[in-house]
């Protein structure tokens, strides 16, 4: 690798900002525009999506069946199957918020969670970090999803849910991550067992 750069290299920023106003506000996002010098040193300016931290729950039931949540994606105009997903409130910690996040959508607890580390979820355009969960031992309930959900919900052997990625019947970019590391996570257990 002679005049390589390994991966942990930390490169300096080579943008510059030189001012910042808000362009727009809600309760999930704040969207800024700044008026930056770009890396070859000419003015231009970036738009920034500022999100509040995203969490996504890979749910795997005992017989190794991943629980997947269909919907409407309105920005798309594309319907989307999507592992089990929401936002964390302001200072929730976030598996707490994908503890609540599985409740909600699909009624489940979850006995045993494990991290399956975070993402950035689009780092061209926001600054949001995905914190990413195996839920297993799982528990069934009552799901209560918010107002603006109408979810369709079914479960998958993770292998097909693999496949399904695979041939573009997965698409969104936090599921496709969550359902990967899974795999990885497990360590060939329910490669095993298919």
């Amino acid at each position: 690798m002679s005049g390589d750069r390994g991966m942990a290299d930390i490169q300096g920023n080579p943008w510059r900002q030189i001012a910042t106003r808000e362009v727009y506000r809600n309760p999930w996002m704040r969207v800024r525009e700044d008026q930056v010098l770009r890396p070859d040193g000419r003015p231009g300016i970036y738009g920034v999506v500022e999100m509040t931290v995203a969490v996504g729950i890979v749910a795997l039931t005992g017989d190794a069946r991943v629980y997947l949540v269909g919907q409407y994606r309105y920005p798309t105009d594309r319907y989307s199957w999507e592992i089990i997903a929401g936002y964390a409130d302001a200072d929730e910690d976030p598996l707490v918020a994908a503890q609540r996040e599985l409740r909600e959508e699909t009624g489940l607890t979850a006995a045993r969670w494990t991290s399956l580390g975070e993402c950035q979820v689009s780092n061209s355009v926001t600054n949001q970090i995905g914190y990413l969960f195996l839920a297993q031992d799982l528990v069934g309930g009552v799901a209560a999803p918010d107002e603006t959900e109408a979810l369709d919900v079914k479960t998958e052997p993770l292998p097909d849910a693999l496949s399904f990625a695979q041939t573009d019947g997965i698409t969104q970019a936090f599921s496709l991550v969550g359902l990967y590391r899974a795999w990885h996570q497990l360590d060939g257990d329910v490669r095993a067992s298919s």
